[in-house]
């Protein structure tokens, strides 16, 4: 039998082919199902619910973790989340989400993986470690066309470090936009779709903050927080009160005098610390008040985590 050299060899050449092939065909199913989740809701403007999970890789890893939070999202109408896969910088969660992104799927529960950070306006380490997270979801989908995430979802924070603290101070926001677009860079040609968590301060800015803002992301989640308190005393109609007033006005502001061309749509989160067991009903408020506006595309809520 010939010497045949282990680049040369067939049965190698097969495997590398299937390999390869097994990719190009992840990275068209993933492309497709984001048109497809993309056009569905553009055609139908129907507000999306989302659910953070910063815990995700011991959720996935918990007995029935995957089963639990998918009855959680069926019971709350929650169609979809936002799961953390890397913890401290190690992103090794990212490849254990399989059973649970699976899971959730068969349900029509669209998963993004959620990244933070607070550091990855800057150019080098930070955002290069950012990227990096973001080329291994890539290549996790890459290899598991059938329990893909949908998304990206981002929780850059560089307002949380001392030198940007303050109204007014936006000096970090060209450093958040070109962040923003590098993910988009990465992720977009592979499929997936990109989110990014924002705070009102954010909103506040001039014509041009908002426009540079407002361009750089297809979708934008505003942490509409500490409006009010579980022990604040307004009881329901209060707090629904000024969650009405306080959407409708960041929605009115974030837009003002922008008349651009794909624009980012706006999701709005609220936090359990706020409201408690009175939450569901704070989100449906956030559709009945908002569904007709054209920029508003639903809730989320912040946490699965604290419900636990």
């Amino acid at each position: 039998m010939p010497n045949i050299p282990r680049s040369g060899c067939p049965a190698r050449q097969r495997a590398a082919g299937a390999r390869g092939l097994r990719a190009v065909i992840g990275a068209l199913l993933g492309a497709a199902v984001a048109l497809c989740w993309a056009g569905a809701a553009a055609a139908e403007n129907v507000p999306v619910h989302g659910l953070w999970v910063w815990k995700g890789p011991s959720v996935a890893n918990a007995p029935r973790g995957a089963e639990m939070l998918r009855d959680f999202c069926q019971s709350e109408d929650i169609d979809e989340v936002y799961v953390s896969v890397a913890d401290h910088g190690d992103s090794s969660g990212v490849s254990r989400m399989s059973h649970l992104i699976e899971l959730l799927h068969r349900a029509d529960i669209r998963v993004e993986a959620l990244l933070s950070s607070d550091n990855a306006d800057e150019s080098g380490k930070h955002r290069d470690k950012l990227l990096d997270h973001v080329r291994d979801i890539v290549r996790y989908n890459q290899s598991h066309p059938q329990s893909h995430y949908d998304g990206i979802h981002l929780d850059i924070e560089p307002q949380q470090r001392a030198e940007n603290k303050g109204p007014g101070n936006l000096g970090f926001l060209p450093g958040l936009v070109q962040a923003y677009r590098a993910v988009r860079a990465l992720a977009e040609p592979a499929g997936l779709t990109v989110n990014a968590d924002i705070q009102n301060k954010l909103l506040k800015g001039s014509l041009a903050d908002r426009r540079m803002l407002l361009s750089s992301m297809p979708r934008l989640t505003l942490m509409l927080y500490q409006l009010s308190s579980r022990n604040d005393g307004d009881g329901i109609e209060g707090k629904g009160d000024k969650l009405q007033a306080a959407s409708q006005q960041f929605l009115d502001m974030a837009y003002e005098g922008l008349h651009d061309a794909n624009l980012a749509t706006m999701v709005i989160g609220l936090r359990v610390p706020d409201y408690g067991e009175l939450l569901p009903k704070m989100l449906s408020t956030l559709d009945e008040t908002n569904r007709l506006n054209p920029h508003y595309q639903g809730w989320a809520w912040h946490a699965y985590d604290a419900m636990r």
